[in-house]
């Protein structure tokens, strides 16, 4: 997953709104959002290749999302997959802090990542390219492939965009959520980030749905979770088509 925005306890009906896009190399296999067969307390989609996922929650609450941290000089081929650090937690019972706090002791034997780990009521984060865990409170949150709120323009411009809204009566509609995932508007050369890809990359990977002929947005997916713990979780799917292909809604309650 590599664009994150969450509503962390701000909106009155909501404990919980998360919007996100997953991007990947589009020959990467994967599984869109499904209940596992072998974990079935897990809705969560799977990167058949390295065996974990990006983003997943449990019927029991437990959730987890993942971003890659851009630093292709640090990058490492034989490095553990980041996916299983989100499996690990959400097939698990340890506590969210203490579990971020044992990944953040071994983090350097990953490639970069940013974590974020809990349930409803309590969210923590953690980078393995900056020390310690943040125990978030409530408010508007965005991450994408540097630090938790580093103001990169498809972060900055689309927090704006989800705070608005979000600051709207009455419940916020998916489709709404979904026009600010799918923003294709390249930023302007002067704003990009210098993260060592390219120019070009980083116009490309500017924009909050990212299309090239290789890699791009392969998934948005929509998490709310009101307070009365009923769960809506919905997944458009796009690969490499440039239109979306099937979504998926799934509800329940948390157990």
């Amino acid at each position: 997953m590599c664009l994150f925005f969450c509503a962390f306890e701000i909106h009155p009906k909501y404990r919980l709104i998360i919007a996100a896009n997953r991007d990947e190399f589009y020959e990467r296999p994967s599984q869109p959002a499904a209940f596992w067969p072998e974990a079935p307390e897990l809705l969560a989609g799977k990167d058949l290749q390295g065996g974990g996922t990006w983003f997943g929650i449990t019927r029991s609450g437990r959730i987890a999302a993942i971003t890659n941290y851009r630093d292709p000089r640090a990058h490492r081929n034989d490095a553990p997959s980041r996916g299983l650090l989100l499996t690990d937690y959400l097939l698990g019972s340890a506590d969210p802090a203490g579990y971020l706090d044992r990944v953040s002791r071994k983090g350097a034997a990953y490639n970069g990542f940013n974590l974020i780990a809990g349930t409803p009521r309590e969210l923590y984060y953690t980078s393995n390219r900056k020390a310690g865990v943040i125990a978030l409170t409530p408010g508007l949150y965005g991450l994408s492939n540097h630090l938790l709120d580093t103001p990169w323009p498809k972060v900055a411009r689309g927090k704006e965009a989800f705070g608005e809204l979000l600051s709207r009566d009455g419940d916020p509609d998916p489709e709404s959520l979904f026009d600010i995932l799918s923003d294709r508007s390249i930023v302007e050369d002067r704003l990009l980030p210098e993260t060592g890809i390219g120019l070009d990359w980083e116009r490309i990977l500017s924009a909050r749905f990212i299309v090239s002929p290789v890699y791009g947005t392969r998934s948005s997916t929509l998490l709310l979770v009101d307070r009365e713990d009923r769960v809506t979780f919905i997944e458009r799917n796009f690969n490499s088509s440039p239109g979306p292909g099937e979504t998926a809604r799934f509800e329940f309650a948390i157990s």
